[in-house]
């Protein structure tokens, strides 16, 4: 039996606060498991513990109570983060360097050296679309550009998961839709994928499950089509559907004692018509 990529187990993290007796409950005996392979989409309001629960699985921080484990590691053991990439919500990189000198800096903490090392670099930065950048200074990068040299140095390891807390926090809607894609992209890869995201829509395009925390304590989780879906309603999109057949299916509907509650044409999000007028100007 392969060992899920994250096991949570009870998990409990109490903070003591200065000047208050009783202690602040970030975690309150969360548990859940996401399976290798999977992109889950951890969610909630600012202040809900998405931050310390993604520190603990990273070995950052250390439980009240409950254990975390990566591909059947315990979380707290060094060795378990080799196979970890993590994308902080606002990374922080040396300005002066340039693209090609940042992967090359990172790859060098992770062992590679001479002709592998300079290949691996190249081939990071074909990847996020930055081989076009690559000798320029990260002080002249852009909000996207930073984001994406940041997914960049999180796969110079090798990982089998990656942890992303905010990638498009910042981004125009250009940039956070080449994000997505380059995170279906390690899915198809078979890279787990453990994504923080105040972006829902884009959460509900790119997960397979979301796990939603509010005040401490896991509320929901599961398939994103089980929890949106409404239970005793059926959505039927129909095409050159012919008035005199709306008028028919309307009264086969009125005979079998089902309402129809909405009469509509579909519409695309936002995002992608934005996208679809923009990129048809260029």
């Amino acid at each position: 039996m392969i060992a899920s990529a994250i096991s949570i187990r009870n998990l409990s993290k109490q903070f003591q606060v200065p000047f208050r007796r009783e202690p602040v409950h970030a975690l309150q005996d969360i548990s859940l498991e996401i399976p290798a392979g999977e992109v889950y989409g951890l969610l909630g309001p600012n202040g809900s513990g998405k931050s310390t629960a993604m520190k603990i699985v990273l070995g950052l921080v250390s439980p009240t109570s409950g254990t975390t484990s990566l591909f059947g590691m315990d979380s707290r053991q060094v060795e378990s983060r080799e196979q970890v990439g993590f994308l902080p919500e606002n990374p922080y990189f040396y300005k002066y360097l340039t693209g090609l000198e940042t992967l090359l800096f990172f790859g060098k903490l992770c062992g590679l050296r001479g002709t592998a090392l300079n290949d691996k670099a190249r081939a990071l930065l074909k990847t996020v679309g930055l081989s076009e950048a690559a000798d320029r200074r990260l002080g002249g990068y852009s909000k996207g550009m930073l984001q994406r040299i940041g997914l960049a140095q999180a796969l110079v390891g090798d990982p089998r998961l990656l942890v992303l807390d905010e990638p498009t926090a910042g981004v125009d809607p250009a940039g956070s839709h080449d994000i997505r894609d380059l995170i279906l992209q390690f899915k198809a890869q078979g890279i787990t994928v453990l994504l923080c995201s105040h972006q829902l829509s884009q959460v509900q395009e790119i997960c397979d499950r979301v796990g939603i925390l509010h005040q401490g304590c896991l509320v929901a989780e599961g398939r994103i089509e089980d929890l949106v879906s409404t239970r005793n309603q059926t959505e039927l999109v129909l095409e050159n559907a012919t008035p005199a057949f709306l008028e028919a299916l309307a009264t086969l509907a009125q005979s079998s004692n089902t309402r129809i509650l909405a009469q509509r044409k579909p519409h695309a999000d936002l995002e992608r018509y934005f996208l679809e007028v923009t990129r048809n100007q260029a």
